[in-house]
């Protein structure tokens, strides 16, 4: 079994051996047993593999999102979203909306179900994606740069807005996508209205060209409700009040 490397079969086997010994198992089980520890020790060292390359800032799920305190979400929409059909169609997905409503939370959720499912997720802000694509412009790079933002089945941009983006950051983020379209999947989250992209990107030709591919094959998702993380300061300024009060009286 080393010679096969099936590294994790052969650290299992002596275990095996004694578990068909006691239990009566015939060799084709024990072997059937052997092959499906070696197996699920792939599947574990694959999926380890896929979340350091995803880069998803946390563990988020679609379990931890709260769609009862937050109404400004539809749910249904998330819910089919979280089926990855749309990355079948290699459609997009634009959650726009004030910050702190949910928008990174959810993109993240959806970003560990494409890697739990087996695909390849990269996350990045706006801005480190047009420093990356800058610095490696100036590096002579470029070309694979391209490469590597093309490679992964879904690919999160955050923070689209919430910062200015340098002079040839919004041709950057343009060609990144343009080399995505109708080939791979795209999540972007931003605070800035469709209609007011022109503005805030400094350049309306190119704004209205990533919006022409964004918008193709794409769900748009707007929210505006309340803050998550006002409401949890909120809580927790209120928990100490009581506290305060309850010592008080």
């Amino acid at each position: 079994m080393s010679y096969l490397k099936l590294n994790d079969a052969a650290e299992a086997l002596n275990r095996v051996l004694d578990q068909a010994r006691t239990e009566r198992m015939s060799l084709t089980a024990a072997l059937e047993r052997l092959l499906e520890i070696e197996v699920e020790a792939t599947e574990a060292r694959k999926l380890a593999a896929r979340e350091r390359f995803a880069c998803l800032p946390e563990p988020w799920t679609l379990a931890d999102f709260d769609f009862a305190a937050q109404p400004g979400v539809d749910e249904k929409l998330i819910r089919d979203l979280a089926t990855l059909r749309f990355l079948d169609d290699a459609s997009n997905v634009l959650f726009v909306g004030p910050p702190g409503v949910g928008k990174t939370m959810l993109s993240v959720a959806l970003g560990r179900t494409a890697v739990d499912a087996g695909h390849r997720v990269y996350f990045t802000t706006a801005a480190e994606l047009a420093a990356k694509c800058h610095k490696a412009a100036l590096e002579g790079r470029w070309k694979t740069c391209m490469r590597f933002f093309a490679g992964p089945k879904l690919l999160i941009i955050d923070e689209l807005g919430y910062l200015p983006l340098p002079e040839d950051g919004a041709s950057a983020l343009f060609q990144v996508i343009n080399q995505r379209y109708l080939k791979s999947s795209t999540i972007l989250t931003t605070n800035v209205g469709i209609a007011d992209w022109a503005g805030a990107f400094g350049d309306a030709t190119v704004a209205a060209a990533m919006l022409d591919r964004l918008l193709h094959r794409a769900a748009v998702a707007g929210i505006d409700g309340p803050s998550y993380r006002l409401r949890g300061h909120q809580n927790q300024a209120d928990a100490m009040r009581k506290g305060v009060n309850a010592r008080v009286s």
